[in-house]
Formats: C-alpha cells, sequence, structure tokens
C-alpha cells in the first residue's frame, strides 16, 4: 500500500484492486498490483508526477515504483468487438461503478489503505466456493471477457464456472461478438493459458462456448490433447512446445500458429513436432545383437537432419522432450545419438576426399550412419 510519506499519493482515494486482492485470498504469493484512484482527474495525477500512459482512457505509472493508477471509470458499449467502447472517468464515478464494469467477481473486489476490502459483488463468497462468476450481463459485450474465463479456468483449475456465465459465453459466440477479436489479442490470451497450471481447460471453456473454431481456426482439441498438455506443464516445456502439443493432432499446424500471429518459434515447433512422433517408431528399430540396425540407424541421422538437429541441437531436445510427452522416449539417449552425429570431423572427411563436393556428402554420410550404429 501507499506509505503515509508517499508524496505522490497523500490525500488520494487510492484502492489496490483485481488480481493483487484475488491472490492475497487465495494465499497465492503477491504479483504485480494495479490500482484505482477515485475523484482525480488527468491534470491533477500529472501534477503529482505519475506518467500517463493510457490510450482509450487514463492510466498513470506512479513517479517511483511504476505501478499503474487508473481513473475510476465506467464504459457503455458503442459498437463492435472488444474495442467497441466509450469510457467516462469524470471525478463522480465512484468505486463500486468501477468494479461493476469488471469481467468476473473474483476480479472485483478492492483493498482500501487500511485493509478494509469492497465488495459489492459478492467476489469473495466465490473465491471461497471456487467459481469463476461473471459480474453482470455486460459480460456478453465484451469478448476479450470470454478469452479470459477460460484462462482463469486453466490457471484456477479448481474453480468451476458458473453455468449462467457460460451461457453467457455462448451468447458472445452466437451474437458474432467474438469474431471482432484480432489474432494478436487471441495470441496474447493464449500464450497466458498456456502458461497455466492445467491449460487443456482454456480450451475446454473455448470449446464449450463454441468459440474455439472461431478464434482458432482449425485447431483439433480433444481429452489426449489436454493429457499432453498437463504432461508439457510437469516436464517444465517452453511456450514452444506446450503450442507444438496443442496442435499435434490439427491437419495444418503452422496454419493455426499464423492465424493467430504466434512467435515463429512456436510456428516451427508446431511444424516439426508431428514430424518427429512419426518418425521415432522407424528410428528406434534395434539389430538382434547391440546397436542400431543400419535402417534404424539410417532414420535416426534422417530426423536429425530434417530438424536441423545438427545446427541448433538445443531446440532439437526440446522437441524430443516434447515428443516425450505423446510416446515414451528415451532422451538421453538420443542426446547421446546426437553427440555421436556431431562429434564426426566433417572437416577431415572434406580434407580425406579432397574438395569433391559429392564424395564429402557420401563420406560424411556414411561416417555418421558408423557413429550412430556403433552405439550400444
Amino acid at each position: 500500500m501507499p506509505s503515509d510519506g508517499d508524496a505522490a499519493t497523500q490525500g488520494l482515494d487510492v484502492y489496490v484492486v483485481g488480481g493483487a486482492v484475488r491472490d492475497a485470498l487465495l494465499g497465492l504469493p503477491a504479483g504485480d498490483r494495479d490500482w484505482v484512484v477515485v475523484g482525480a482527474t488527468p491534470e491533477s495525477m500529472s501534477k503529482r508526477g505519475f506518467i500517463p500512459v493510457g490510450g482509450d482512457f487514463p492510466v498513470f505509472l506512479h513517479p517511483q515504483t511504476k505501478e499503474e493508477y487508473a481513473l475510476a471509470r465506467t464504459e457503455r458499449k458503442s459498437g463492435r468487438g472488444y474495442q467497441g467502447f466509450t469510457f467516462y472517468t469524470g471525478v463522480d464515478v465512484t468505486l463500486e461503478e468501477d468494479l461493476k464494469r469488471r469481467d468476473l467477481t473474483v476480479n472485483a473486489i478492492a483493498r482500501a489503505p487500511d485493509g478494509r476490502l469492497i465488495d459489492p459483488l459478492g467476489g469473495q463468497a466465490d473465491v471461497k466456493a471456487k467459481v469463476l462468476r461473471h459480474v453482470g450481463d455486460a459480460f456478453v459485450e465484451d469478448p476479450v471477457r470470454l478469452l479470459r474465463l477460460a484462462r482463469f479456468a486453466a490457471r484456477f483449475h479448481d474453480f468451476s464456472v458458473a453455468p449462467e456465465t457460460m451461457e453467457l459465453a455462448r451468447r458472445l459466440v452466437e451474437d458474432g461478438e467474438v469474431d471482432a477479436l484480432v489474432p494478436e489479442r487471441v495470441w496474447r490470451e493464449v500464450t497466458k493459458g498456456l502458461d497455466a497450471a492445467q491449460p487443456g481447460r482454456m480450451f475446454e471453456v473455448l470449446q464449450k462456448a463454441g468459440a474455439l473454431e472461431r478464434v482458432m481456426p482449425g485447431l483439433v482439441f480433444n481429452d489426449e490433447i489436454a493429457q499432453q498438455l498437463a504432461c508439457g506443464v510437469r516436464c517444465g516445456l517452453s511456450l514452444a512446445g506446450r503450442f507444438a502439443l496443442l496442435c499435434r493432432l490439427s491437419t495444418q499446424p503452422e496454419d493455426v500458429g499464423r492465424r493467430v500471429r504466434a512467435s515463429s518459434e512456436c510456428i516451427d515447433y508446431a511444424r516439426l513436432l508431428p514430424q518427429v512422433v512419426a518418425a521415432l517408431p522407424a528410428a528406434e528399430v534395434q539389430s538382434a545383437d547391440s546397436g542400431a540396425a543400419p535402417a534404424g540407424a539410417a532414420a535416426q541421422l534422417d530426423l536429425i537432419e530434417r530438424c536441423d538437429g545438427l545446427r541448433k541441437p538445443d531446440r532439437y531436445m526440446d522437441l524430443l522432450r516434447t515428443a516425450a510427452c505423446v510416446g515414451q522416449l528415451d532422451t538421453e539417449l538420443w542426446r547421446t545419438r546426437l553427440d555421436a552425429v556431431r562429434s564426426v570431423d566433417a572437416g577431415a572427411i572434406a580434407k580425406a576426399q579432397q574438395g569433391r563436393p559429392e564424395q564429402i556428402k557420401a563420406a560424411l554420410k556414411e561416417a555418421r550412419l558408423r557413429a550412430l550404429s556403433s552405439l550400444a
């Protein structure tokens, strides 16, 4: 909370709102705090040294802490989609009016400097009951709220979604509001959902609302994918690895990524993971005695080269760790195989072949196959 000696906030009517209050009630570690200021003007905030950063409505950074302070506001629907709102931030807007325009009751609790909680919408009861519930019927006016609902379901996986809230989520889809979401905003929420404790729940909620095909066209999602995403969390996979698992059963996984403006790394992983999974059975063929049979060694080398494992060994091993969430896989054995291939001295082979390109290529491949076949 602001200290008594904080000149920037001295005399301001300020409250911590949203996630910081909710997480404190849940006994979770404190994260970033968001503040609401009641009864102030943009001019008075600037005079106190606050730095304006808001676009559509006044938001300021504290001159020392850099925490965000937003003027209390109301909003009114004025157009299609999540950007179709007009905002009012007059000095007469009350804290309760500001809380009523928020998405979920658990996010509509404020804490005063003296520790007192202001909870006009029953958020504390829903935190205790572990329920995600919409604040009001205005939920159907903003499609981002559906994405946030789904993302919070992934983060707070032991919370249920209130049936009436799910009905409003379906209305958002039926009324076409969800079609106004831009890919960049979808991707922003998806990355947060994939980083949550149970990523699969995000896509389950979107699927139940009928929104999944609208916000991520071409994505195939089912219980198998949900279980593999849970494995990705347990194994600490990267965002790219989790996204690849999400898209694994989709016909064109890389296209799913492009449509939501995913990062190039995520798109690459989505493209390569199905290839890795498909190639593994042939690559694991073993001879009757020790070592890999020639066919197995050839499949191993082909997979390493197709995934650019020689130039990007860290990415290659990350892809294999990701594939281990799809089927049983000895990643340490594959690291040994990769190290064996990379240990082959390409320069020495080129020198021995006296610079003849085709012979160099064939000799290098043969040396790498021997290195793989020699592994027990």
